[in-house]
């Protein structure tokens, strides 16, 4: 029961996700020519999070996307069966997001979906890698102390609409592999061609935030052993 809560809790945080941060995009028109769409919408996707957070955060975790619970999962954060039910509540809950921005917008808007910078998949997959990398890096080091837990959720919210607002004018931002398949659901066309560039390219970036945090963090654990026996 523990568990099946988790998951709903990480469907509802994702469907939250992709519902105000993609809706938003739809909304302002995230566009070179709006300038200020971009940062509403870095901003709407930051916000969520924190909003997510501080709500169902004490529930899951709130990882509410792939990337980060594969850096979890190399960290030896959450078992492999977990991992695999927080991403099928995660493609579902942003799947049932699009649903809910196609029963507010309609057929034709887009969604919020991810596309290739320039039309190219190496350099789009290197983006979302570098971006992801950034992003799960500072939810490791955010979430690594109880102490921090006041003000994680700020935290990781801050770095994900820092990410946004470079990102945006690139690929529109990924760095979450369910975030960018509702939409692209949804969206059909080009979206779904390139969207195995924004599911691999996010998970390795998580994968690599991962182990590089762990590398960085062994240390320590050895050095507080190693006192303690003393």
């Amino acid at each position: 029961m523990e568990n099946t809560k988790k998951y709903i809790a990480e469907f509802i945080g994702t469907a939250v996700l992709v519902t105000f941060g993609c809706g938003t995009a739809v909304a302002v028109g995230c566009d070179a020519a709006s300038g200020s769409g971009y940062l509403l919408t870095a901003l709407a996707f930051g916000l969520v999070i924190v909003a997510m957070a501080y709500s169902i955060g004490n529930v899951s975790g709130c990882h509410i996307n792939p990337a980060v619970s594969i850096a979890m999962l190399i960290r030896g954060k959450m078992s492999g069966k977990d991992f695999v039910g927080y991403v099928i509540a995660q493609c579902l809950g942003a799947i049932f997001g699009a649903f809910i921005l196609w029963l507010i917008f309609g057929g034709d808007c887009g969604y919020g979906a991810n596309g290739l910078y320039d039309g190219k998949i190496i350099g789009s997959l290197f983006i979302e890698v570098v971006l992801t990398f950034v992003f799960v890096l500072a939810v490791c080091g955010a979430t690594s102390k109880i102490e921090n837990s006041s003000v994680a959720g700020i935290v990781i919210g801050l770095s994900l609409t820092l990410v946004h607002i470079l990102g945006i004018a690139l690929t529109g931002t990924s760095v979450n592999p369910a975030r960018s398949l509702g939409p692209a659901l949804f969206a059909g066309g080009e979206a779904l061609t390139s969207l195995w560039v924004f599911i691999v390219g996010p998970l390795l970036g998580g994968a690599i935030a991962g182990a590089v945090y762990a590398m960085l963090t062994s240390e320590n654990k050895t050095s507080a052993k190693s006192k303690g026996k003393k």
